[in-house]
């Protein structure tokens, strides 16, 4: 799973962590442990929606169900894998990059597609077959 590079952002247990439109996957994990931390019920209404609809106020099911497809969508998730998989079939190391910068990056790539459920090498081993 890939986590910001500042790893105290959303670490608090006393506010939620933010959501930058980076990182979703692990936002999602900390939002879901600061959510069953605070209320397990909470949770089953993120997921199920309220049992009494509200009008005046957007759903906390309709925003996370908008925010999953929109970074966990079957295209989205394609064009993330694909994207991730180029950049890793195409890595090099910067001129002044250190070997830990590196490492930090290609660590971060191989986390994301593994995140995606799509790890290294199991797509070029799909195509050869």
């Amino acid at each position: 799973m890939v986590a910001p590079l500042n790893l105290e952002e959303g670490q608090s247990s006393s506010q939620p962590p933010r959501f930058n439109d980076q990182f979703y996957s692990w936002w999602k994990t900390r939002m879901h442990d600061y959510l069953m931390v605070e209320d397990k019920k909470l949770w089953d209404i993120v997921l199920d929606g309220p049992f009494i609809p509200t009008i005046e106020v957007k759903e906390a099911k309709e925003i996370w169900d908008c925010l999953r497809t929109a970074h966990e969508g079957t295209k989205v998730k394609e064009s993330k894998v694909d994207m991730l998989s180029t950049q890793y079939e195409n890595f090099t190391m910067k001129e002044g990059e250190t070997i830990h910068d590196m490492h930090m990056k290609l660590s971060s790539m191989k986390n994301e597609l593994r995140s995606l459920g799509e790890p290294i090498g199991q797509k070029s081993a799909s195509n050869s077959s």
